[in-house]
């Protein structure tokens, strides 16, 4: 089995984090154009996402291409991301650009 080099490791992370990034962005065109964090259909999107990303970052870790610390740092960072669309979403607060 070939050696993982330094590059691949920064590909798979920054590859993961654009599809962190990607989650955000799809739950904040939810609040801002079709619904309110409390629609059950929401919260399906959210959790269905949410797990995707977080099997892709298993996988990820499985492979070695990132550490457990870095994934448990994406998830982490993305669920506070959310929280604050959440919290904001619920103030009445708009995200449009």
């Amino acid at each position: 089995m070939p050696q993982i080099t330094m590059n691949q490791r920064e590909k798979a992370y920054a590859l993961l984090k654009a599809d962190a990034d990607k989650i955000l962005r799809l739950i904040e065109v939810q609040i801002d154009n079709l619904m309110m964090p409390q629609c059950p259909l929401y919260e399906e999107v959210l959790d269905t996402q949410m797990f995707g990303l977080s099997r892709e970052i298993h996988f990820a870790v499985r492979l070695q291409l990132i550490s457990e610390e870095e994934g448990r740092e994406l998830l982490d960072n993305l669920e506070h991301k959310l929280t604050i669309l959440h919290e904001t979403a619920e103030n009445g607060v708009s995200f449009k650009k």
